[in-house]
């Protein structure tokens, strides 16, 4: 058998999963897995914060379907990289971060070694699916292996491997890369099927919620929609699954006006946030429940009248089947009142000013298959059900994590998938500046991602909260910034500003034309937007 070092033996492994592309930030005790890379002939891409890292790793894979893989050092940096770890996690996308750790004599010591954190792989096993330690070169090929194995089956989310720092460059015979077979997904229950369908022919006005988890079952979830004439809604994630162009596509602010009669809920892949946590006022009056998930711990978490544990794909299709045996019959005018809930919220939506204005034109100008992240601001919020997604995969959210400055470094890591589509990443100033030095890595590897700096010179929702909650006192929440413009030419991406939705169409389409990296600061005065909160919130507007 060959000498391989430990980095070596590491990379062996990706290759054989198909990995060509790493984001990471190189540091002392990973410097033999970088070299690996370098070796193998990877695209590295470098970034300024390992924050970053994971989030570009998180927006390769939400956008792509595939593994997305980042790399940083142990302690400070996997903390640093925490909360893309966690957005992963929220999200549901494999997500592989590859880190080091003290040496093999200083393991469990405790002396303070450079960058030690006290059991790194216990913290981070509370925040990512699977994490294990690879204390030897010829072990790297099987934990490889395993970590997308853990990845890649059942519900979907992310997962670490650390390897000692003197590991990294140990030269030992090493095996060949392996690849496992994914964990078999539970078989759909006949009698839970059976019973699902009996509930769908008792029903009259069924709608269906799609999350994540869903993202692979659109035509199965689109035949059945069709068939009962449900609408389908999605909260963040699973927008696009069905896509909105279609009348049964529904953002969340039409479904809402359907949600006081609809007797029956379909959850495919989702945690059901609107209609059974928060956001939408609790239905206590009957309303029947199915849910089909492939992680039964959602059945312990929202018990529904019919729990069916399965691949999100199969489920459903199997249930198509077992609704056509049963038979459903349509109600003459269901199609009519989901148009008029569609054309009703479409016309009441435009309220929410300035955003909507934005919201139209970005989607005017966009292709169908652009790709746009959003970020915890005004225009975020209001993209949720005023920004029409087409595809799936194409609009990419932090999800119930919310983690603000996610937005522009997710939109890098997907235009590095997608370099021949464009990408557009919605921030506010708050956000953005949390991620603001990746600009040089967008000009560095020249990816070409617009960013809409919307610029209230405050962290806008914040704001509004404390004038109304709290008897109008502010605290920490206007922001003093610098000038966008000179901040971006310095360097140097294109940029321009814009004070006024009449000016934005021709700066946007200018940015998309542009190629390379552009950011339009967009001026909006402070406290003038009119609040998103009453199509996400309605229980509490």
């Amino acid at each position: 058998m060959p000498l391989s070092s430990g980095g070596e033996a590491i990379v062996s492994g990706l290759v054989a999963h198909g990995v060509d592309t790493v984001f990471g930030l190189p540091g002392a005790q990973i410097y033999g897995l970088f070299d690996a890379f370098h070796q193998a002939q990877f695209k590295v891409i470098g970034a300024r914060h390992e924050q970053a890292c994971g989030y570009m790793a998180f927006g390769y894979a939400r956008s792509t379907g595939k593994p997305g893989v980042f790399s940083v050092v142990p302690g400070p940096g996997v903390l640093n990289a925490g909360a893309a770890l966690l957005t992963a996690f929220g999200g549901n996308e494999p997500v592989l971060c590859l880190t080091g750790q003290v040496p093999t004599a200083f393991l469990g010591k405790g002396r303070g070694h450079l960058h030690e954190m006290p059991d790194q792989l216990a913290t981070l096993r509370t925040f990512v699916k699977w994490a294990e330690r690879i204390e030897y070169p010829a072990n790297a090929a099987a934990l490889v292996a395993r970590a997308f194995q853990e990845m890649l089956s059942g519900r979907r989310g992310p997962a670490s491997l650390e390897m000692p720092w003197d590991v990294f460059t140990q030269k030992v015979e090493v095996g060949a890369a392996e690849i496992f077979d994914r964990f078999p997904a539970p078989l759909p229950d006949p009698d839970r099927i059976k019973s699902a369908a009996s509930l769908i022919a008792a029903s009259k006005t069924p709608m269906i919620f799609v999350g994540s988890g869903a993202i692979e079952a659109g035509d199965e979830i689109l035949e059945l929609a069709e068939l009962i004439d449900a609408p389908v809604v999605a909260f963040r994630s699973g927008r696009g699954i069905v896509s909105n162009a279609h009348e049964l596509g529904l953002t969340m602010a039409a479904a809402y006006r359907l949600w006081p009669t609809t007797d029956l809920m379909i959850g495919v892949g989702t945690r059901l946030e609107l209609p059974a946590m928060t956001r939408w006022p609790f239905r206590p009056d009957g309303l029947k429940s199915i849910r089909i998930d492939i992680d039964p711990a959602e059945m312990r978490r929202y018990a529904p009248d019919t729990a069916v544990v399965a691949d999100a794909k199969a489920a459903t299709s199997e249930l198509v089947s077992a609704v056509r045996k049963v038979g459903y019959a349509k109600t003459s005018s269901r199609r009519a009142a989901i148009r008029e809930a569609s054309s009703a919220a479409s016309k009441e939506i435009q309220k929410i000013q300035p955003q909507m204005a934005y919201l139209n034109i970005l989607r005017e100008v966009l292709p169908p298959n652009a790709i746009v992240t959003d970020e915890l601001s005004q225009v975020g919020f209001a993209s949720w059900y005023g920004f029409p997604i087409y595809e799936p995969r194409t609009f990419i959210s932090s999800g119930y994590q919310g983690t603000l400055g996610a937005g522009f470094p997710t939109a890098l890591g997907a235009k590095v998938a997608h370099p021949d589509r464009p990408v557009v990443a919605i921030t506010g100033d708050g956000g953005f500046m949390f991620g603001v030095q990746e600009l040089s890595t967008a000009v560095q590897f020249k990816i070409g991602v617009v960013v809409l700096v919307f610029n209230n010179n405050s962290y806008g929702n914040v704001r509004r909260d404390q004038r109304e909650r709290f008897e109008g006192r502010v605290v920490a929440s206007d922001l003093v910034n610098p000038d966008f413009i000179k901040l971006a030419e310095s360097f140097g991406v294109g940029a321009a500003r814009v004070s006024s939705p009449d000016h934005f169409r021709p700066a946007l389409e200018k940015a998309l034309a542009h190629g390379g990296p552009y950011l339009i600061d967009i001026e909006v005065p402070r406290d003038s937007e009119v609040s998103p909160w009453a199509f996400i919130h309605p229980a509490k507007p």
